[in-house]
């Protein structure tokens, strides 16, 4: 197994340099080139381990997220990976399940570790990161806003929930109801608070509490309230999904009552990753899932390179993709 000195002989240069060069110090081009080159040949990887023993932290990140298989949060990893790749930093995916315990031993993982920072999307109000942020270590929350004073990059989810539900209005229905994720996650309130202002001033009669479902953020919890919907004396004529699995939920159970869009109005918020429908039935209010995950990973880098700046939330904005087709 290749040492530091061999690189260093083989490149002409001393082991000092070949360490400033891995470890990232400024290095003359020329020496760089030829100590990368001297690596290559004699299959050297630098010992991260020990680099990671003096420095007290690893170039590792955790990203702690709630849902593996929920597409939007695939594709904010993918910005995540994107920007630390770049940087020279590997990524650690933990799946949260939104279980605050077993989020609490991803974050005491990441302690063990000596990981250099940590991207979260919080399983729920009650997440606990005294002991992470007691260790110096930078966090930032993603998706979900906390009560902690970190930075943050979340959606302008009120002005989500607006956007959907006027579309529908515009485009002639009136029932408008709302399936959201769990009520105590803002994310879920938040959009839920712009469905309601909008139709409370379209429609002060309608009993919005009755049109109104709080259900789990996956297709099960979609299908459940769309279910329960249905079987109202008098059905909403339109559905706001608070995210995109719900969305899938909802419209999988209007297509097997023969409810296809846009017979029942639907807007979902967040693409849709998979459905037989024709998108173009289907109002769909796109959040920049990827655009996340890049700018929390730029926000965590400079804090890990010691950018002590107060903490700064970042909100993205919504586009909004009518349906094409109404009847």
């Amino acid at each position: 197994m290749s040492t530091i000195y061999d690189v260093a002989e083989l490149a002409g240069v001393s082991p000092a340099t070949v360490s400033r060069v891995f470890n990232g110090t400024s290095v003359s081009d020329e020496k760089v080139a030829a100590v990368r080159d001297a690596a290559e040949k004699l299959s050297f990887t630098p010992n991260r381990t020990a680099r990671t023993l003096r420095r007290q932290s690893s170039e590792v990140i955790a990203l702690v997220i709630p849902d593996i298989e929920n597409p939007y949060f695939t594709e904010m990893a993918r910005g995540v990976e994107d920007v630390a790749s770049e940087a020279g930093y590997s990524v650690v995916l933990c799946n949260s399940d939104a279980q605050v315990d077993k989020e609490a031993t991803y974050l005491r993982i990441a302690i063990a570790e000596h990981m250099s920072g940590i991207i979260i999307a919080t399983a729920d109000e009650s997440t606990n990161l005294d002991t992470i942020l007691a260790t110096g270590r930078p966090v930032v929350a993603v998706d979900r806003s906390t009560t902690y004073d970190i930075d943050g990059v979340v959606m302008a989810n009120r002005a989500a929930g607006t956007s959907a539900t006027k579309d529908l209005i515009d485009a002639g229905y009136r029932r408008i109801a709302y399936i959201g994720g769990p009520e105590h996650i803002d994310t879920a309130a938040e959009r839920a608070a712009g469905w309601r202002t909008v139709l409370t001033a379209a429609h002060p009669d309608l009993d919005l509490d009755g049109l109104q479902r709080f259900e789990t953020f996956r297709v099960d919890g979609g299908r459940a309230a769309m279910e329960e919907l249905l079987a109202l004396p008098e059905p909403p004529d339109a559905v706001v999904a608070g995210n995109n699995l719900i969305g899938v939920g909802a419209i999988q159970v209007l297509t097997e009552h023969g409810l296809t869009p846009p017979e029942v109005g639907v807007a979902v918020i967040g693409s849709l990753p998979f459905t037989t429908l024709s998108p173009s039935a289907v109002t769909v209010v796109r959040l920049p899932a990827r655009h996340m995950g890049v700018t929390a990973a730029r926000m965590l880098l400079e804090r890990i390179k010691g950018d002590k700046q107060p903490a700064r939330t970042v909100v993205l904005r919504n586009e909004v993709q009518p349906a094409s087709k109404r009847s």
